[in-house]
């Protein structure tokens, strides 16, 4: 039904040219739905067949009535825009602001309780798991959500907030809360999140195998305690 659609690699760190909306230059909204049901198929081996893909992927469904709802919001036409992504949170548990611009071949996976603020800019080729927000941290004006890079995973329950910038090929570690700006290939895990890992680029995020940050710190604690302890009872 849809033809074979490459994987375009993009390099470098966020900027205006790269993850923004240039509207002359991003797909028509059928090349874009088009991307969007074909990186199905390249990230999730339970995708069987075009009409599973299209009935039973709440991701899917959500990011096309999205697309539409952006294209309204843009020629400034008033209430529509708001009542369709309402009408897909009803339906997908997805919300996602209509001004939000989201990148080609996006896929967010399960998608239950995802959340993206009116100014978020998500970039190419991006995964992005269930529970994930990209939101704001007060009641800013303007540019107050995150812009996301090309090529960025965003694991399970993740939350970025405010206005800062994820770089390309950043993986971000289910549960985590991200604050500060993450250049690109990096990986963040951890509540806030903290860059362990600088060479991520092409890697694909194994959350079984990310370091136990917050563990690491508890065992040198309790190590530092029972020193401590030897050394009272040789006073002793």
């Amino acid at each position: 039904m849809f033809g074979s659609l490459p994987v375009r690699e993009r390099r470098g760190s966020p900027s205006e040219a790269s993850i923004s909306e240039p509207r002359t230059s991003r797909p028509n909204l059928f090349q874009s739905l088009r991307q969007d049901f074909q990186i199905i198929f390249e990230r999730d081996p339970a995708a069987r067949n075009w009409l599973e893909v299209v009935c039973c992927y709440p991701g899917l469904h959500a990011l096309a009535i999205h697309r539409i709802s952006h294209k309204l919001w843009h020629h400034n036409i008033p209430f529509i825009p708001r009542f369709l992504s309402h009408i897909a949170r009803l339906f997908t548990g997805i919300e996602i602001h209509p001004g939000a611009a989201i990148g080609q071949g996006v896929f967010i996976d399960h998608g239950m309780g995802v959340v993206i603020g009116e100014t978020a800019i998500v970039g190419d080729y991006c995964l992005i798991y269930q529970n994930v927000t990209l939101g704001g941290t007060g009641k800013e004006t303007g540019k107050r959500h995150p812009t996301v890079g090309n090529h960025v995973i965003v694991g399970a329950g993740a939350k970025v907030l405010g206005n800062l910038d994820i770089g390309n090929h950043v993986r971000i570690g289910a549960g985590s809360i991200v604050l500060r700006s993450v250049p690109s290939d990096c990986t963040v895990v951890g509540v806030p999140g903290r860059i362990i890992s600088r060479s991520g680029r092409g890697c694909p995020l194994e959350h079984g195998k990310l370091p136990d940050v917050e563990g690491q710190i508890i065992r040198t604690l309790l190590d530092r305690i029972e020193e401590l302890e030897q050394k009272i009872q040789k006073l002793h």
